[in-house]
């Protein structure tokens, strides 16, 4: 009897073990599929934002996206596997503005998107059409790991690493592909992330920029993940990124902060804070300055008293966020020159916000 009993346990255990086995399998599946469809959803959004970019450009700017090689992947394996070393093609937005006269030149700005999987979206059309009056030509990367090209994109993400490259073969590929393009005035700015583009870039080509912004920047890859949470950890150390935490490899996440990198600066620079954001905590910033200062680097900066905005004080549309711009364009005009520079923040406005006559 005690066996009849054991084996009919036994036989109801493994048929518990079955369903469960089958119900994680089944939930995998669904989970696979949402993310797919997410990754689709994203490049769906990617298409419409494309045309809206157009659209919404179409009375000051001429609007294209080229696509161009950049470095390899630094997610290959091993030697031996397909493709193995071959460049990876990004793609970029390119704004220039329909008054050019082909025959002259004009400077180029090379301006960066943030986030970790971030993309360059619409919410940046105002800074845009800012640039673009003022009479740059405006280019914009969607370095790898960018959001809206597919899942085996998004999983190019190389934070500090090679994206920093895309950026500069963006540059690259401005200078090398119109004429009109001078290419002693090109300028780099950013935020956030952008911000770390923009500083990274100034540090490891120096002689390819005349000047730089940095809002908000990511400073210190160390300090940042010891004050964010898990999750934003586990993007980094996921085995198709960097693939180990800082405590495993504290000299990799130095080598991708610009704070560690402070002593190759030498080209103008302009770096923006407030001491209320809310993603890139105010200390951050003030590492990378004071490693600046240590290093004895001739720069410039300014950090706001809890403006509004947090995060996106001077990239939203308060008057104050326009003032705090003008700043910035007028540090940029000393060094590229653009052929129809703001005189105030009224002119900033009508250029940017008003209907075109």
């Amino acid at each position: 009897m005690k066996l009849r009993l054991l084996a009919v346990a036994l036989l109801f255990a493994g048929v518990v073990k079955a369903q469960q086995t089958d119900i994680e399998n089944k939930v995998n599946a669904l989970k696979q599929q949402i993310e797919n469809l997410s990754y689709s959803f994203d490049q769906l959004t990617k298409g419409i934002e494309d045309v809206s970019w157009e659209q919404k450009m179409d009375d000051i700017a001429f609007v294209d996206k080229v696509r161009f090689s950049s470095l390899p992947s630094s997610q290959a394996k091993s030697k031996t596997s397909k493709g193995y070393n071959n460049p990876l093609t990004i793609y970029s937005y390119v704004f220039i503005p329909k008054s050019l006269d082909q025959n002259k030149k004009y400077p180029l700005m090379v301006l960066v998107h943030g986030g970790v999987h971030g993309n360059f979206g619409l919410s940046n059309i105002h800074i845009v059409k800012e640039l673009v009056a003022q009479g740059y030509v405006v280019a914009a990367p969607e370095y790898r790991g960018s959001t809206g090209y597919g899942r085996k994109f998004q999983r190019e993400i190389d934070y500090g690493g090679r994206e920093i490259d895309d950026t500069k073969h963006t540059r690259d590929y401005m200078v090398k592909n119109y004429d009109f393009v001078d290419k002693n005035r090109v300028g780099v700015m950013g935020w956030s992330h952008g911000g770390m583009h923009a500083l990274m870039n100034l540090f490891q080509f120096p002689e390819s920029y005349a000047v730089g912004f940095a809002g908000v920047p990511v400073s210190d890859l160390i300090m940042r993940l010891g004050y964010m949470n898990d999750e934003y950890r586990k993007l980094f150390s996921a085995d198709y990124h960097i693939g180990k935490e800082v405590h495993q490899n504290v000299k990799e996440y130095r080598k991708r902060s610009p704070a560690f990198n402070a002593d190759k600066l030498k080209s103008p620079l302009l770096i923006h804070a407030n001491t209320n954001d809310d993603d890139v905590l105010i200390e951050e910033v003030e590492h990378l300055i004071s490693a600046l200062k240590a290093n004895n680097k001739k720069f410039d900066y300014k950090i706001y008293q809890d403006a509004p905005g947090g995060h996106h004080f001077d990239r939203i549309d308060n008057y104050e966020s326009k003032e705090a711009r003008l700043v910035v364009y007028k540090f940029l005009e000393k060094y590229l020159k653009p052929s129809a520079p703001f005189a105030s923040v009224e002119a900033m406005s009508k250029a940017a916000y008003y209907p075109v006559k």
